[in-house]
């Protein structure tokens, strides 16, 4: 049995859910975001919350019943708070700054690298060393702030280079004489 696909996912307030089919549309204040799930599970909406359950007790039922419902809880966290990813940028000289819906970063190159804003996410430089992408989808989210930290990803020896807050990068010691 699924631990997690056992527990109802909760409508936070204006946060409503529908079900056309397979298909999971949540609305909320920040959006609107739909799933369409496999035919190895059922879903309901009952008393401000989603429930999911599997059809049948075969494996890939079993499997696509907590995948489901960790989606439908993604949905409603998206539309009800958002998500938000932070990246921290490390080396001398090394700067963002956003110019309308362009994201401009030197980062030792010979050239600015110029990273355009994705439709559905939204990009802020509080600081010269700091980015913050913004989205109601998990996944652009997630993908975009990879895209920006493939510019410069932080290296062993300096540390230097764009990192998500938090990272821990693991440093080696130079050559010896």
């Amino acid at each position: 049995m699924s631990r997690i696909g056992k527990k109802p996912v909760e409508l936070p307030k204006g946060v409503t859910a529908e079900i056309k089919g397979q298909t999971v549309e949540v609305k909320g204040p920040k959006g609107t975001r739909s799933f369409t799930a496999t035919d190895d599970v059922d879903l309901k909406v009952e008393e401000g919350s989603v429930s999911v359950s599997p059809r049948g007790l075969s494996k890939r039922a079993r499997q696509q019943w907590g995948m489901t419902r960790s989606m439908v809880a993604n949905l409603v966290t998206g539309v009800s708070t958002g998500f938000k990813k932070e990246l921290e940028i490390q080396g001398v000289g090394y700067r963002a700054n956003m110019q309308g819906k362009t994201l401009k970063l030197s980062l030792g190159y010979s050239h600015e690298v110029n990273f355009e804003t994705p439709e559905g996410v939204t990009i802020t430089a509080p600081k010269q060393t700091e980015i913050v992408v913004e989205g109601i989808d998990q996944q652009l989210v997630g993908q975009v702030a990879a895209n920006i930290r493939e510019w410069r990803a932080p290296e062993p020896y300096k540390g230097k280079g764009i990192r998500y807050k938090g990272e821990f990068v693991f440093r080696k010691e130079g050559k010896k004489k």
